[in-house]
């Protein structure tokens, strides 16, 4: 956050409701306060459906600002379904060139990988309008536990596992080789679980990745056990695959921000 002095802040997934429109004032003051300044997408509330415009439309909102010189980063303050759709009308070459690092969590899995995976740009999982100052020296920091293994590294790729999968078979998707693989969600119970671990299994991904990071699983969590998905997972990897899990990353209000597309070393600790 303290290299960001000026931010553009967007909507590439679900339209936010108009009722967001005071959260997101406030947003903007609490990171004033931080010494950011941040302009308002032209995009970003319910009109008519899901969308806040049309998917070039909120393509060019988020190309406005790679293309800005004076913002340092883009924030995307939504979530949901939708985000897949601006994929081929972005300009990949230019997202290279600037360098900016996109932030964004949940649908925005589909985005933050496809811009790695199309320039090498590293972004963000993080969902902006959940920052409170008082995360300012933790953000980037996280506990967690090995499952199996005691170590792995990699260049980190994932997030939300569903809207990962939206990419598989796409040029978006990532190559796996190498990589840690990290893995949250909020929806889906047992029977969705091990449909997505099918699907990236047969994809070979768990052949391929140097490690596997799990985050939490909301709605599996609370249904089954804290540990739901570590008992699932097993049934679908190798036991030589390293394994570990932090209780900090995902969808709860107080998550920490992880690196999409950079470099990572995880050890077990003493």
């Amino acid at each position: 956050m303290k290299h960001i002095h000026q931010a553009g802040i967007v909507c590439c997934s679900n339209a936010l409701p108009i009722t967001t429109r005071e959260e997101l004032e406030q947003l903007q003051q609490t990171l004033q306060a931080e010494g950011i300044q941040t302009c308002l997408g032209p995009h970003l509330f319910a009109v008519d459906g899901v969308r806040s415009a049309s998917a070039k439309q909120r393509a060019q909102d988020l190309m406005s600002f790679y293309l800005d010189p004076q913002t340092d980063a883009v924030f995307d303050c939504s979530g949901g379904d939708i985000a897949n759709e601006i994929l081929p009308y972005l300009d990949y070459a230019a997202i290279a060139r600037s360098r900016k690092p996109f932030w964004g969590y949940s649908d925005l899995t589909c985005v933050l990988n496809a811009i790695y995976t199309m320039t090498g740009n590293a972004g963000v999982l993080y969902q902006i309008r959940h920052y409170q100052p008082e995360q300012r020296d933790t953000l980037f920091t996280f506990p967690y536990s090995f499952i199996q293994g005691n170590q792995m590294e990699g260049i980190v790729v994932g997030g939300n596992i569903r809207c990962l999968l939206k990419l598989a078979g796409t040029r978006y998707f990532p190559n796996l080789q190498g990589k840690i693989l990290f893995l949250e969600a909020r929806s889906g119970l047992e029977p969705q679980m091990i449909a997505f671990l099918s699907q990236l299994q047969q994809l070979g991904a768990f052949d391929a990745v140097n490690g596997i990071l799990l985050g939490t699983f909301t709605h599996l969590e609370r249904h089954r056990s804290q540990s739901a998905m570590e008992q699932l997972i097993m049934d679908f990897v190798s036991p030589e695959l390293p394994i570990a899990k932090t209780p900090s990353i995902g969808h709860a209000p107080d998550s920490r921000a992880l690196v999409i597309g950079r470099p990572m070393q995880l050890k077990q600790q003493p």
